[in-house]
């Protein structure tokens, strides 16, 4: 998927928070060789791996495509991915007004250990997840 392709999507993705960014953001995102991109058709994750740790930056499915297990093969796929980058933990935060995502993560093994309020306008807190890898 090109920046434009990314960029559409995740703002198909996210409307209010987090914003959705834009090409040259996902541009300059995958110039840095720390980071790296997992596709599947309608859906991506945009991850990053720096020494033992791994953060998941973003995941997008798109509306149509969801409930057909994309964000459970794209979840998979980041777990192998940066453990084979050497880590053995991962993190993510998640908008704690978003159900569906805290659902998800908490049923791939990812807990609850943070919180940072008021991170997204308009106050929304983000959930901070950590995952063993």
């Amino acid at each position: 998927m090109t920046p434009d392709e990314l960029a559409a999507l995740h703002g198909v993705c996210f409307t209010a928070h987090p914003r959705p960014w834009t090409a040259l953001e996902f541009a300059n995102l995958l110039n840095n060789p720390l980071n790296f991109l997992l596709t599947r058709p309608q859906a991506f994750l945009l991850g990053r791996t720096v020494a033992e740790e791994a953060e998941l930056l973003t995941l997008a499915v798109a509306p149509q495509a969801r409930r057909q297990g994309l964000a459970l093969a794209l979840l998979s796929e980041f777990a192998a991915t940066a453990q084979a980058r050497g880590a053995t933990e991962g993190f993510l935060e998640v908008a704690s007004d978003n159900a569906a995502a805290m659902a998800l993560y908490s049923g791939t093994g990812w807990d609850i250990v943070g919180c940072r309020k008021g991170y997204y306008a308009p106050g929304t807190d983000a959930v901070v997840m950590r995952r063993v890898l």
